[in-house]
């Protein structure tokens, strides 16, 4: 029988790609080695005559030792032969000789002596690129090959001397990403070099989830100053690296693209060198451990449910529970804003409790008491003076500003300046700020949808007085416990709660106060709440006073146990999971695959002062067009709510059943509705119509319907604002609309989605968003979620001056 006939059938996606000349090849091999011929014809391939040599060992179905010494005497010469082997030939010579081996084919010697002898006339690098996880596969799977052959792979592996320190540290790392090839080219020689090399190749041991005694008593052994020192280069560098797309093409034409952060091969080392941080006493680890965590731990682009590298965060996340100490709480608390990963939260939450326990403290007020406060005064400002000039790190922006000898404040650094170590130190010292505001800011916001508590002398020591957290403390509305709120006011004697009406009172040091949340207020104090800020010009660091409240309607009282006010939205996946991940949501992973199992459909799950929230999602789309893989879009289903106890697991679609919403807490249930209106305020394909991929009904009604509460609450808003701007005599508002007079046209923009129809045919006008000054200039008095409203305020302050537009693509919609 021929090669093709006799090759195992479980194993026939080996020969499967073989083109039919490959085939026609074969079969004439075939004939002439069964009519006596050993050697093919001076006009053949040799290379293709390897191939077929190669699958002329196989026995068959019997397996066994018994090759035709025919086939040995072929194999030996064609492994001594010089054939110019491609790196497509040799990944079909080791797939051949693979497929036999686990088809009971025990002569390894014979079975691999042609692809072993192929990959030598390939580069190094090639080799290891065609070899792959071969040596571990045999390893760890099948052992007696491991055993036969490793000597020799490691040989095919392994640079030679002269390779210089570049291939000793290939030896060690490989080539599979920008970070290997980097750490070979640029650190080679000092990677190679005899007091370092050792510990990068005990490094490279960093396989099991956490450090043995051992392994880490052999590091302190190995470890060397010039070694610590690479060690904070080498994470200073993973810290700042990014994931790149890399482009793949396999030998019969097939090709895709992959998102790659770091091979295997290189985070197995770099591992090594995160848990060598635990045996260094040095101000630099814990904020750099930090930074490779944050890094590590968000998902492609910064945000999402996944991580770059889920086991360099835990190894980053372990070593700095196993330091210990109140100054690793900050970097735990920016992990525990920007994370979405679960198994990475856990870790976070886990090592604050530790470090919580034992300071005798919960986690929360362990978080209190250790935000940093960066050496800024009590007006946020930390000023040093360097080479003649006076530097100030401001918490307002945050930035550095620099004042010269004349007193005048100049943007960016003196020249004379710039490479003093001094200034380098207070950039980072700013870089660590501007990752702390935010995380103060979600610590806040947090504090409010989960009804804090705290006694009124906490409140002032470590929020109020406090130079990083009290510039957002000091805006906000602070409520005792079943009495009066106010914003609170210095005043000679301390601080002071002061409402709307200038009314005083300074609560006892021991008074409970909690932050003040609208859903308990009536519509009358929120009315004045919101007056005062606009009119004293407080900005608010999220939406406290505008906030938008979501009580319970007929409609969800007659569902019962779920809630569809936001059901029957098409949003933007990718973009809807992102945001809803910023805002603590999780488990949501959907696309076009495997559809039978439900891969088309999912939820995502938010957990509220112990109640869990499931949201029901599916994809709409064509998977042809988008490739089978993500979904560009989502529908949204009913939201349901399960104490947390008795929620059901991630696959269980908890979102087809629930609690009833009468036995939801009014704030929950608010909350995570506003989420939810976020969500689809923010990425609903309604927003523009270019991006409506077939659901056009819906962006009509979308687009121009119904106001929701956000909608609403941006409309209330504006009425306050539009008396001050300068575009008051040509705006007015309706019911779902701001009309803005132009002297071309008038202009309807809907108060929900910022969509603009044109007066009198209700012609549809396409702007894309941009960056008006006269719209950025404008306060609002709280920071934006979305940033919606500062879109229909710039394209308000744009219309109204229509005759001034020169974009043509704007010009030309507004011809009647």
């Amino acid at each position: 029988m021929g090669v093709l006939a006799d090759f195992p059938p479980a194993y026939d996606y080996v020969i499967r790609d073989l083109d039919q000349s490959a085939r026609d090849a074969f079969t004439r091999f075939d004939t002439a080695f069964a009519g006596g011929d050993e050697l093919p014809g001076k006009e053949e391939d040799l290379r293709m005559f390897g191939r077929w040599a190669q699958m002329r060992l196989s026995l068959g179905l019997e397996g066994g030792h018994d090759h035709d010494e025919r086939v040995l005497r072929l194999t030996r010469l064609i492994a001594g032969s010089d054939i110019p082997w491609t790196a497509a030939d040799v990944r079909h010579l080791w797939g051949i000789a693979n497929a036999l081996m686990c088809w009971r084919h025990t002569d390894y010697a014979e079975l691999y002596r042609i692809p072993l002898a192929a990959v030598r006339r390939l580069d190094h690098g090639e080799r290891r690129r065609v070899l792959g996880g071969t040596q571990e596969w045999f390893r760890r799977y099948h052992r007696p090959v491991w055993d036969a052959l490793h000597e020799q792979l490691d040989d095919v592996l392994t640079e030679p001397a002269e390779h210089g320190p570049a291939g000793a540290v290939r030896n060690v790392l490989w080539d599979c990403d920008d970070v290997a090839r980097l750490l070979a080219e640029e650190y080679g020689p000092r990677l190679a070099a005899p007091g370092v090399l050792p510990l990068l190749r005990h490094w490279n041991t960093a396989r099991s989830s956490k450090p043995g005694d051992r392994w880490l008593a052999t590091t302190q052994k190995l470890l060397t100053p010039e070694a610590a020192a690479l060690v904070r280069e080498i994470l200073t560098l993973i810290a700042a690296h990014r994931e790149k797309r890399v482009d793949h093409r396999a030998d019969n034409g097939y090709e895709w693209t992959e998102t790659v952060f770091l091979h295997e091969r290189t985070a197995v080392p770099v591992r090594g060198m995160v848990w060598t941080c635990a045996l260094l006493d040095e101000p630099w680890v814990v904020p750099l451990l930090g930074d490779v965590a944050l890094t590590c731990g968000t998902g492609v682009g910064g945000s999402g449910a996944n991580c770059r590298s889920e086991r360099l965060a835990n190894a980053a996340v372990n070593v700095l529970a196993r330091r210990g100490g109140l100054e690793t709480v900050a970097p735990l608390a920016r992990l525990q804003v920007k994370v979405r990963k679960k198994t990475v939260l856990n870790n976070v939450a886990r090592t604050l409790d530790e470090v919580a326990a034992a300071a005798g403290l919960s986690r929360e007020q362990l978080l209190d008491r250790t935000v940093p406060d960066f050496g800024l005064g009590p007006d946020g400002v930390r000023e040093e003076r360097i080479g003649g000039y006076r530097v100030r790190l401001c918490a307002d922006g945050p930035a550095l500003r620099f004042v010269n000898a004349a007193g005048k404040t100049v943007r960016s650094a003196p020249q004379a300046i710039r490479k003093d170590p001094a200034l380098a130190e207070l950039r980072s010292t700013l870089k660590e700020l501007r990752q702390a505001l935010p995380a103060e800011r979600f610590r806040l916001e947090r504090a409010l949808v989960e009804e804090r508590m705290w006694r009124w002398r906490q409140v002032t020591e470590l929020f109020l007085d406090h130079p990083v957290t009290g510039p957002y403390a000091r805006t906000l509305i602070w409520r005792i416990l079943q009495g009066p709120a106010g914003i609170p006011v210095r005043t000679a004697d301390g601080w002071e709660l002061t409402d709307p009406r200038g009314r005083r009172i300074q609560p006892n040091p021991d008074t409970p106060v909690l932050l003040w949340h609208p859903i308990h207020a009536s519509a009358e104090e929120v009315r004045t709440w919101r007056d005062h800020l606009l009119e004293h010009g407080i900005r608010q660091p999220y939406k406290q006073a505008f906030r938008e409240v979501y009580l319970l309607t007929p409609a969800e009282e007659r569902t019962r146990i779920h809630s569809r006010r936001f059901a029957g939205h098409v949003l933007r996946y990718g973009q809807a999971k992102a945001l809803l991940n910023q805002r603590g949501w999780s488990d949501l992973a959907i696309g076009h695959w495997d559809y039978e199992c439900g891969g088309d459909q999912g939820e995502a799950v938010r957990e509220l002062s112990g109640w869990r929230a499931h949201w029901g999602m599916h994809v709409v789309g064509d998977p042809d067009a988008e490739g089978w893989g993500t979904a560009s879009f989502c529908a949204t289903e009913e939201i349901a709510f399960h104490r947390a106890e008795d929620a059901p697991g991630r696959y269980d679609y908890g979102h087809r059943g629930g609690v009833p919403l009468t036995e939801v807490p009014p704030l929950v249930l608010s909350e995570v509705l506003r989420d939810a209106d976020l969500a689809v305020g923010v990425t609903s394909v309604g927003l523009d119509e270019r991006a409506t991929g077939g659901h056009e009904d819906y962006w009509h009604s979308y687009g121009f319907g119904e106001l929701t509460e956000t909608a609403r609450t941006r409309r209330d808003v504006l009425a306050r604002l539009l008396p001050r701007l300068r575009i008051a005599d040509r705006a007015e508002l309706t019911d779902r609309f701001l009309r803005v007079r132009g002297d071309l046209r008038t202009y309807r923009i809907h108060l929900g989605s910022g969509n603009i129809l044109m007066e009198p045919n209700d012609a549809y006008l396409c702007i894309v968003p941009g960056g008006d000054r006269a719209a950025q200039a404008v306060f609002l008095p709280f920071e934006e979620d979305g940033g919606m409203l500062s879109v229909i305020l710039s394209k308000a302050f744009l219309l109204a001056d229509d005759t001034s537009i020169t974009d043509p693509s704007i010009t030309r919609q507004l011809v009647p």
